[in-house]
């Protein structure tokens, strides 16, 4: 039986002085609000509520915690409301801006800027779905990675983690500006403290430092989701999770389909950032920018017939274990016998 998601906030509910216009989305951790302040002006409200520690009944305004759960409840709202702290002194046009955070219904609120546009991940759907030889420009994705990169250099600077880096977490804004949203602080201190690491981060964009609770996260942790947002906007797909890539790597063999639909200096970019050990990632964000600037080097290099047949009898045989895996996988609980 799945566990009952807390109900949010209804409609016309006051909060800090912000009326709730409705619910813009909600996540393991929180829910987002569409808002207006006191001036009529819009904004969006984070609030905390951990659905893995708090349930709330529909029209009710304080979340209910088992009391086995509260220390840990409040050990993410503790973190919770330090990022607010922290992103509130961050002025970058890349990353959210935090106009106010504030304690209230036994948890906290965190007031963003209202953006009005679409996701990156929207705009991969899209773009993948027109089928055609590129998911992205070169250039577009170059110019669109250069606007992230300079934000998440000034949030490192600031001692700040992102760690759930996601084409979802990117947004772009009707004035075209790519905006980093969605920090993971508390979700960082829960997976620490708790015993529920995979749920907390995405597949695919997750390095395989996140899935080790005594690994050592870093810049490096980011650049490697970095490079996994670009993989996924030449791909049109996300790459493989960190564990299924220590299993069998298939990374370099997915990206050598695209030499010559993207430059090598791409290419290349993008297995450094997605590298399985941490000490061979870009070690900054400083780094990753120099070499993802070096406009002048780009060189496509054509696959050769003998690269191309290889290519193809490699697709062939993944195709026909995936046949032979389904056709031979249990049937379901339940399933009654053909």
């Amino acid at each position: 039986m799945s566990k009952i998601k807390p109900a949010p906030l209804p409609p016309d509910t006051v909060i800090g002085g912000y009326r709730v216009i409705r619910r813009l989305s909600a996540g393991g951790f929180g829910v987002v609000y569409l808002a207006e302040d006191s001036e009529g002006q819009q904004v969006a409200i984070k609030e905390y509520l951990p659905s893995s520690l708090a349930t709330r009944a529909p029209g009710e305004l304080l979340p209910k915690v088992q009391p086995e759960k509260l220390s840990l409840y409040r050990l993410g709202l503790k973190s919770f409301f330090e990022e607010g702290r922290a992103l509130a002194q961050i002025s970058h046009a890349s990353v959210v801006s935090v106009l106010n955070f504030f304690r209230e219904n036994e948890t906290v609120y965190m007031v963003m800027n209202y953006l009005e546009g679409a996701t990156l991940q929207d705009y991969i759907i899209t773009a993948r779905d027109l089928k055609g030889q590129k998911v992205f420009r070169e250039s577009t994705i170059r110019s669109l990675f250069d606007e992230v990169l300079r934000g998440m250099r000034i949030v490192h600077q600031h001692k700040m983690l992102h760690l759930d880096i996601k084409p979802a977490n990117i947004f772009i804004t009707d004035d075209n500006k790519a905006v980093m949203i969605d920090f993971g602080a508390a979700r960082e201190v829960l997976s620490k403290e708790g015993n529920f690491i995979r749920p907390m981060y995405t597949p695919g964009f997750a390095a395989p430092e996140m899935y080790r609770r005594d690994a050592s996260m870093g810049p490096w942790t980011d650049i490697y989701a970095l490079g996994a947002c670009i993989y996924a906007c030449m791909q049109g797909y996300p790459p493989n999770e960190a564990p299924q890539r220590q299993e069998k790597d298939r990374l370099s063999l997915a990206l050598a389909k695209l030499r010559g639909v993207y430059s090598d200096n791409l290419i290349e970019v993008v297995e450094w950032c997605m590298a399985l050990d941490p000490l061979s990632r870009p070690q900054s964000v400083f780094a990753l920018q120099k070499e993802l600037a070096r406009e002048g080097e780009r060189r496509y290099t054509k696959l050769t017939v003998a690269e191309k047949m290889r290519l193809q009898i490699d697709n062939l045989v993944t195709d026909t274990k995936k046949t032979v895996q389904k056709a031979t996988a249990p049937a379901a609980v339940g399933a009654k016998p053909k």
